[in-house]
């Protein structure tokens, strides 16, 4: 009676008397407990300080559940992040923290695998937005029927072949033409089918997002988003976007219509506006004007608001930057909506085509 679920008498915590488990107090703290004395609060107290879970959470049945802004074993370790900051990074796109999938410690989510040997989860992503078992028909972690074997899984989503379709690819479609009729079809004057930003499928492309009166063209070539800034404003609110280029309005100029043709800084007002924090000008990778810096055009990667980034540090999908879906902020990729993913590689909007 006395023997828990190992056969260890009273976990080897306590002493048996007729059948009921009395546990260890010698501190007289009563840490240890249950009815098997399989709970050992000793092992929230932090060495250092002699605290349970070193002042920073409460202990239950040997485990330390922190305080927000706190995490370890012992709690002992204090996020670098405020609380808000933390859920912030840890919230994925539906809303739910970690997508209620896994948990979040300071900023970055640790996800639940569900394979109790330890091995590789199917749960994955910055915030456990992917989950691979929804891409097999009947889920079994140990086969390799990912998409009934006519498709990629992306994040959980099936990516189907030419010649198939459905939520796991189980679907062939007819088309009359070959795979390689319709990739030249929908290839047009870019290097990759759709010019990277839709599907194809014999021989006509469905932009992504769909809906998205803002990508079109037969090979879905104008992306109007590129003349977003990251606030979402078209053309610095002094233009007008065509096929993802500004055209600028009288007295503007720039990528993004961002810079006015008139100045009324003085010379060294704009020059001292344009010093990065160590007193170069434009960090030696552009030129100054009306207090913003213009980086060179030769070297297209240069950017930033002293020219201080390298684009070349963004990650890239298929030889694009950002996978075409999103914006390059000083060697970080800035997803549109919809997408997720380092390069912004992975769709995961609600509708998929």
């Amino acid at each position: 009676m006395c023997k828990n679920s190992q056969d260890l008498i009273c976990s080897n915590a306590g002493t048996c008397l007729c059948g009921r488990c009395k546990c260890d107090d010698t501190g007289g703290n009563g840490l240890v407990y249950g009815k098997f004395c399989e709970c050992d609060d000793r092992e929230c107290v932090d060495d250092e300080t002699e605290e349970i879970c070193g002042g920073h959470g409460k202990c239950y049945c040997g485990n330390c559940y922190c305080e927000a802004g706190w995490h370890g074993d012992k709690c002992e370790f204090q996020c670098d992040i405020s609380p808000w900051e933390s859920k912030r990074r840890c919230t994925s796109p539906d809303g739910a923290v970690c997508s209620n999938r896994g948990t979040c410690v300071c900023g970055e989510c640790s996800c639940h695998d569900v394979d109790p040997t330890g091995d590789w989860g199917d749960i994955h992503g910055d915030t456990c937005e992917c989950d691979e078992r929804d891409c097999r028909s009947v889920y079994d972690r140990y086969s390799d029927d990912f998409c009934s074997g006519h498709g990629q899984c992306n994040c959980g989503r099936c990516d189907c072949k030419a010649g198939w379709h459905g939520k796991k690819c189980e679907h062939p479609r007819s088309c009359p033409l070959s795979a390689e009729e319709s990739f030249r079809k929908c290839q047009g004057s870019s290097a990759l089918p759709c010019s990277g930003r839709g599907k194809c499928e014999c021989g006509k492309c469905t932009c992504y997002p769909p809906g998205d009166h803002r990508v079109y063209g037969k090979t879905c070539e104008c992306d109007d988003r590129r003349c977003e800034d990251l606030d979402g404003v078209v053309c610095g609110g002094h233009g007008t976007c065509s096929c993802g280029r500004c055209v600028c309005e009288r007295g503007w100029f720039g990528e993004l219509c961002q810079h006015p043709r008139k100045c009324n800084l003085t010379e060294e007002h704009s020059r001292s506006l344009c010093e990065s924090a160590d007193g170069t000008l434009c960090s030696g990778k552009g030129s100054c004007h009306c207090g913003k810096c213009i980086c060179s055009a030769e070297e297209w990667y240069i950017s930033g608001e002293f020219c201080d980034c390298d684009d070349r540090d963004c990650d890239k999908h298929d030889g694009l930057t950002c996978t075409g879906n999103g914006i390059c902020n000083c060697g970080n990729c800035e997803c549109w909506d919809g997408w997720n993913g380092n390069a912004c590689e992975i769709w995961l909007g609600t509708e998929y085509p």
